[in-house]
């Protein structure tokens, strides 16, 4: 991440850093949890991390927002409207009737797929920006990556609100466009 992504976002960053609340040994044992249901829940906040969210698609290019199933769709959905773009809801295997565009990857233990509609509308050339709450593995957003490419879409970066060290995501990135809000851990 370039330095002047941490000073430009550092107003949201510091309001995230005012509400996250941090949950120790969950889901498991030596985590700590990050819970962004505060910063959704406060409006002042939540504004100031859509506003910076939104700041960064548009800087990326964006034609469409896609959010990742789940809270990807609140702060996707959100950008969207502020932006005054569609968005593209990329949910889970399952939960949509066919036709769908599907594409597996790997967890730790087994494995999961993505899906959009397949007729929802024609994609390609459009730019799309991938919006989550958390980069962590970036498995999903390298199988959103994928999923999208092979329609047609360009996926012209990523913007998530927190990034998890250590895990290796910002690596299986590969170095595409990434935007971290929360620059303050």
């Amino acid at each position: 991440m370039p330095k002047n992504q941490k000073t430009k976002y550092s107003s949201a960053s510091a309001a995230i850093s005012e509400k996250i609340r941090l949950v120790e040994d969950f889901p498991e044992k030596g985590v700590v949890f990050e819970d962004l249901t505060p910063v959704l829940a406060d409006a002042d906040t939540f504004h100031t991390v859509v506003r910076a969210l939104s700041e960064a698609c548009q800087e990326l290019g964006a034609d469409v927002i896609g959010g990742l199933d789940a809270r990807g769709f609140l702060l996707g959905s959100a950008v969207a409207y502020d932006l005054g773009l569609g968005i593209l809801a990329i949910r889970k295997k399952g939960k949509l009737p066919p036709p769908v565009h599907s594409e597996e990857y790997n967890l730790e233990y087994g494995s999961a797929a993505l899906e959009i509609p397949a007729n929802q509308w024609d994609l390609t050339g459009q730019r799309v920006v991938l919006v989550d709450d958390v980069l962590a593995t970036g498995g999903t957003l390298v199988a959103a990556t994928r999923l999208l490419e092979n329609i047609g879409a360009k996926v012209t970066g990523y913007v998530v609100v927190l990034e998890v060290d250590g895990l290796g995501g910002r690596e299986a990135l590969d170095g595409a466009p990434l935007v971290v809000i929360n620059q303050d851990k």
